[in-house]
């Protein structure tokens, strides 16, 4: 355990920064689910500025590196110019 004033508070806003990314994460990846299973061009294109915006704050904070974040804009980009 910590020992000192500041290890302790930088032990907590780990933990705090930790529970608010896994928190963002998961409703990304819930997200992209979500746009992945679309059918409609018009419903994937409402959902995607969105789901973009998500991987682009993730990749910002570090929660996911850039180029996973570049990765995955592009197949939901060929995915949503495939659909109808």
């Amino acid at each position: 355990m910590a020992n000192t004033k500041n290890a302790i508070k930088a032990d907590r806003q780990s933990k705090k920064r930790r529970t608010e990314n896994r928190y963002v994460a998961k409703t990304t990846r819930n997200a992209i689910k979500k746009l992945r299973s679309t059918t409609t061009k018009v419903e994937a294109d409402k959902l995607m500025p969105a789901v973009i915006g998500m991987i682009d704050k993730l990749a910002k904070k570090n929660v996911i590196k850039k180029n996973t974040a570049g990765n995955l804009k592009s197949g939901l980009m060929k995915k949503v110019g495939a659909l109808k």
